[in-house]
């Protein structure tokens, strides 16, 4: 149910403006398309995906359309981004590095902290081909006016610039307050007010205000919930109270089995073993129980409260008469977050200072709370690790798309997907097409629309290749296998082989199984890396 006031509007008739500005002369059938992006949220996190936290709004698109078991993303937010963006891996995009690795201060392609010239951001295609293009919420792809959401083609913006913030100010996670920018204008943020209400209410606002002229929109709602810190509104403060008092071992499982039984993951699939770094929920003491199981009632809140905002957005749509028209894609843009800065890490000294994660102030605007690696391991079942490791944990999202062109409704489908092929999918839904005479790298992403419309069979082939880079740890997969390293610095000799359609938990190394594989993924290693232009810090 919905805790918050709706927006109602009247519904009309939309006819195009062949051009901006210039008189509705006929109808143009080209479809709204609408992405919804979740931060951080976690693999198995969702009702339509086997999880106890309602999310009845979403669950609602998944019963309209098709759940893809098996999307791709990057392992961290601004990567996937950057990706998402360009149809490209994320050196050729500009994104090699979220913002800690120390080429970024080494003038080295790839190393850019922003959107590349070597790329062109499909916002930017799309209107030009006269489509209006809206974002609000999280951009993570640059401060400066050059790297502006503006910049890469969204004619309405609404954004918080940096990769993550509090959720009812402008305090944010380090000695440098967030920063904001509404269209051109570096602004403030509505202080007091919930992060999720203030970006759904500014898309519904940007839509309504070019509504009467007809024109399709593209509208990318990047919300920054659920990531941390774990604030919500008070009315959902305690609404999961008690719910996860039995810890996050039992969750892991819990969920492992939920997606088993929702049909998101094949019966027969093993749990990896858990992760012997985190302390087994039977040797905390009661204190440290309490303040554990609080962090999931907070996170649960969190997505629930998610899951109300898009339902008032979806239900602006609705009330508008545009929602037939809308094609719709949800997803997450990486695996679940096990970060804690405010322990650890290089803001603690700034988080410490203005913030109080006193029990009964935990999920206030007072607070700074994280979901912490324990949990986000149970949010990832049924893959090893979590967000930041490019095993399945980390780079395997739900996705949900629905609406025109897509011709299943209630379809689970395990086809192979990446954040790259959401590009060229718009851009041909649109009409619109992405420069190929060589001043900018050709995408490596594929249109998903044959697919979606059910006139093809898969996305990919089993000769198509993925190839990534970040922070020390890297995976190159072709087809059902895959080779992938566990931790940084890396090393080509801590590549491990997965045959991940015998092994979706990437349990058992086949390198010495299958060493003619494993050398032939090397070497495609090699290959990729350099056409790509991936730069180590041991290189230089």
């Amino acid at each position: 149910m919905l805790r918050s006031c709706r927006v109602l509007v009247p519904t009309i008739l939309a006819v195009l403006a062949t051009g901006c500005g210039s008189p509705a002369q006929s109808v143009d059938n080209r479809p709204n398309i609408l992405l919804i992006v979740a931060d951080d949220l976690g693999y198995a996190d969702l009702g339509s995906f086997g999880s106890d936290i309602q999310t009845p709004n979403i669950d609602a698109l998944a019963t309209e359309g098709i759940r893809f078991t098996q999307f791709h993303t990057a392992p961290y937010c601004a990567p996937t981004r950057a990706m998402l963006l360009s149809g490209n891996n994320n050196h050729v995009a500009g994104m090699a590095s979220q913002g800690r690795d120390g080429l970024l201060d080494y003038p080295v392609p790839g190393y850019e902290n922003s959107l590349s010239d070597r790329i062109v951001p499909f916002p930017r295609l799309l209107q030009a081909a006269g489509y209006h293009t809206y974002t609000v919420g999280k951009w993570h792809l640059g401060l400066d006016d050059g790297a502006s959401p503006r910049a890469a083609g969204f004619s309405r913006a609404f954004n918080l610039l940096q990769g993550a913030g509090t959720h009812f100010d402008e305090i944010g996670y380090s000695a440098n307050p967030s920063k904001f920018r509404l269209n051109d204008d570096l602004v403030s943020y509505p202080v007091g007010r919930y992060s999720t209400e203030v970006y759904t209410d500014q898309l519904i606002e940007f839509i309504e205000q070019d509504r009467h002229d007809g024109r399709p929109f593209f509208a990318f709602a990047a919300y920054t919930s659920p990531h941390w810190p774990l604030q919500v509104p008070d009315d959902y403060l305690d609404l999961y109270a008690g719910q996860y008092d039995d810890g996050y071992d039992a969750l892991r499982v819990r969920n492992f089995e939920a997606l088993k039984a929702a049909g998101i993951i094949p019966e027969q699939s093993a749990l990896p073993p858990r992760n012997e770094a985190i302390t087994p929920w039977e040797q905390l003491d009661e204190q440290q129980r309490r303040r554990e199981s609080r962090k999931m009632e907070l996170y649960a809140a969190m997505v629930d409260n998610l899951d109300d905002h898009v339902g008032r957005l979806l239900d602006y749509l609705r009330d508008s008469g545009l929602y037939d028209n809308t094609l719709i894609i949800f997803m997450s843009d990486n695996g679940a977050a096990g970060e804690d800065f405010y322990n650890e890490g290089r803001f603690v000294e700034h988080l410490q200072a203005h913030f109080d994660n006193a029990y009964e102030k935990m999920g206030t605007a007072e607070s700074f709370v994280s979901y912490d690696d324990p949990w986000a391991e149970a949010g990832s079942a049924p893959f090893m690790r979590r967000k930041g490791y490019t095993r399945q944990g980390g780079i395997v999202a739900p996705m949900i798309a629905a609406g025109p062109g897509v011709h299943a409704s209630g379809q689970i489908d395990a086809s192979y997907l990446t954040v790259m092929d959401l590009a060229p999918t718009f851009l041909e839904l649109a009409g619109a097409t992405y420069p190929d005479d060589g001043s900018v790298a050709p995408m490596l992403g594929e249109s998903m629309n044959a697919f979606l419309a059910g006139e093809a069979d898969a996305v990919h082939d089993d000769s198509y290749v993925t190839t990534l880079y970040h922070w020390g740890r890297a995976y190159l997969r072709q087809g059902d296998w895959k080779i992938a390293n566990l931790e940084g610095p890396f090393s080509e000799a801590d590549f491990a082989l997965f045959n991940l359609a015998e092994d979706p938990g990437e349990t058992t190394d086949l390198a010495d199984v299958h060493p003619e594989k494993y050398a032939e993924l090397i070497e495609l290693w090699r290959q990729r890396r350099l056409e790509l232009g991936i730069i180590l810090p041991q290189d230089l």
